[in-house]
């Protein structure tokens, strides 16, 4: 029971409250969202603390990627039938849609093959587009003056699902991205969001894993999954209290249940 003393003209109340009410003022305590359920990488030491490079192994490419090829040379005339856009003009991949990427790529076939105009068959799989470009550039030697190639991997996609403000299939374009910025770009997580137990899954050599990730652990910057991979899925869990959860405690519903508690009290008295 929980027991309370008041002083109301000159004379001493002795409140007593009911289980029902020392439930519900648990059950207010324990559910609310509390500032560590909410922050991320939490760390006691305030000083600057340096964190090694999370390893980023490079991407190998795999059936169905979709590659971005640009070949230039001093010979510019024999260099446009490379070109899927028709032209030598430089396209900025990143200013285009996903659909507008796939039509200047070429393909990754399920071989792990893509088909060059001339060069002919090329086998990319699990090579770099850095690689792939070098490959290129060998096969160009004898055919263009000086050949310049640059490879882009486009059309790479993460997915962001679960307690976050908006799941879904997202597009990026830069060379890598952290699980960080995947929640930027899902609007980061609620509030509810369990930040402690995220789930990465990954596909590596034909098997789905599934690694648990903990976003509140100021380790996870020198962690080798701080970084994504394209077609990764980043799955936020709630917390198991969220059906009673509130964001903010009611400090007005307390004091008003409390007030209405004493107010029946005298009544009755």
């Amino acid at each position: 029971m929980i027991y309370f003393n008041c002083i109301s003209q000159s004379r001493k109340w002795h409140l007593r409250f009911t289980p029902l009410f020392n439930m519900t003022i648990i059950i207010l305590l324990s559910s609310c969202v509390t500032q560590k359920n909410v922050e991320y990488l939490k760390d006691n030491n305030n000083e600057l603390h340096a964190f090694r490079e999370a390893d980023t192994n490079k991407y190998l490419l795999q059936p169905k990627d979709e590659l971005y090829i640009q070949i230039s040379s001093l010979d510019d005339a024999s260099a446009k039938i490379f070109s899927n856009t028709g032209n030598q003009q430089f396209v900025n991949i990143g200013s285009i849609n996903p659909y507008g990427a796939s039509l200047l790529s070429y393909t990754v076939d399920e071989a792990g093959n893509i088909l060059l105009p001339v060069v002919g068959i090329l086998p990319v799989k699990d090579k770099t587009p850095d690689e792939v470009g070098e490959m290129i550039k060998k096969s160009l030697a004898k055919i263009l003056s000086q050949p310049t190639v640059t490879v882009k991997l486009v059309n790479r996609f993460i997915t962001v699902l679960g307690e976050v403000q908006r799941p879904g299939h997202y597009n990026y374009y830069q060379e890598k991205i952290s699980i960080y910025d995947a929640l930027g770009l899902a609007g980061d997580a609620t509030s509810f969001a369990n930040r402690k137990k995220v789930i990465l899954v990954r596909n590596e050599g034909g098997e789905n894993h599934k690694v648990p990730v903990n976003l509140n652990d100021t380790e996870m910057l020198s962690s080798n999954y701080l970084y994504l991979r394209p077609n990764d899925i980043v799955y936020v869990p709630p917390m198991r209290k969220k059906f009673w959860a509130m964001e903010q405690f009611p400090y007005d519903l307390l004091m008003s249940a409390i007030t209405a508690a004493i107010l029946f009290y005298s009544v009755v008295k």
